[in-house]
């Protein structure tokens, strides 16, 4: 199992940089960004920069999507990150949720997301690629030795979306840490792959979620946030599939009965004011809560239901504590 931590984009620099230090030192491999330049401030400044206090993490995107940059800009920027980190870059991408709806815009097709996914692994690569509009084809002089062969991590929910991820990513983001939601999709994503001729034997799947170490009705409060958010996704899957398909799991589906909307300005923070439809039972298989043996006991079912990656959203409070109980206790449990 491998441990990450994901930071929004409202963390202060200083503070950011302990963090990491302490984390890797902790054991966590991974170090993720939301993708979400209006909400947040730019998360590739903050990446770079935490990259500079450490040494093994690795970072990226949770997640980048196809309309935020032109695509030459995205591979430049992940690729210069490349090789400034010593090749310590991952991609995560979505179809684009805070970062283009906060705009009035419309998230990418997932016809798009594949294209982009391809263009982006050929170019950070050092190959040519055309793409769009573009009259001539695009390639970047500057990348030698065959460039980075960089995972792509492609977040997803809908059976479509799935597809999409096992068919051209290297990972599947799920965020949640449900144990059988998350064999369940994981499993769509990589029988997807499999048909599709894919080789999916190293098709790693990653649960993002908050974690919090104490007592389990505060890490219940300071975690509610994050069901809201993933309801918000789930309401478009609701809303295309229908709440009754046997496309999407019903215990995916069902808490969002009495969901009356979502504010994107609030988009992931506990002052989001339509988190009443979330009960305690939903924090509780959403978020990983409790003692540091109770974190231990879920993260072995999640490993059990596929889950290679554990990845913290690291923004409920106590974030101090929480690295140091899983350098202590739930870390070593894996090695």
């Amino acid at each position: 199992m491998e441990f990450g931590i994901c930071f929004k984009g409202f963390v202060e620099p200083e503070r950011a940089k302990a963090l990491v230090r302490q984390a890797e030192n902790a054991g966590f491999t991974y170090c993720w960004f939301y993708d979400s330049h209006i909400l947040w401030r730019d998360s590739y400044v903050a990446m770079a920069m935490c990259m500079e206090h450490t040494e093994t993490m690795r970072f990226g995107p949770c997640v980048t999507n196809p309309n935020s940059r032109d695509w030459s800009v995205a591979a430049s920027l992940f690729a210069s990150l490349a090789k400034q980190s010593g090749g310590r870059f991952d991609v995560g991408i979505g179809r684009g949720d805070s970062a283009v709806r906060v705009m009035g815009k419309k998230p990418a097709t997932l016809a798009r997301l594949a294209e982009f996914t391809d263009v982006l692994r050929k170019l950070v690569a050092g190959k040519e690629a055309q793409y769009g509009e573009c009259p001539e084809p695009v390639q970047f002089p500057w990348i030698e030795d065959g460039g980075w062969d960089m995972p792509m991590w492609i977040a997803a929910y809908g059976p479509k979306a799935l597809a999409t991820a096992g068919q051209v990513g290297d990972g599947l983001i799920l965020q949640i840490a449900d144990p059988g939601i998350c064999q369940w999709l994981g499993d769509q994503a990589k029988a997807a792959g499999v048909t599709a001729g894919r080789d999916m034997s190293t098709f790693r799947v990653m649960a993002a979620a908050p974690a919090h170490t104490g007592d389990i009705e505060r890490g219940r409060e300071l975690t509610k946030w994050f069901p809201a958010m993933v309801g918000n996704h789930v309401a478009d899957i609701v809303e295309k599939y229908g709440s009754d398909s046997d496309l999407v799991p019903e215990a995916l589906t069902s808490y969002i009965e009495k969901r009356r909307g979502y504010d994107y300005s609030k988009h992931g923070q506990s002052d989001n004011p339509y988190l009443d439809f979330i009960t305690d039972d939903i924090v509780d298989a959403f978020a990983v809560l409790g003692t540091p043996d109770q974190h231990i006991e879920k993260i072995r079912a999640l490993e059990t239901a596929g889950v290679t990656q554990f990845n913290v959203y690291l923004d409920s409070g106590d974030e101090e504590k929480t690295i140091a109980d899983y350098a202590a206790h739930v870390i070593p449990a894996f090695r």
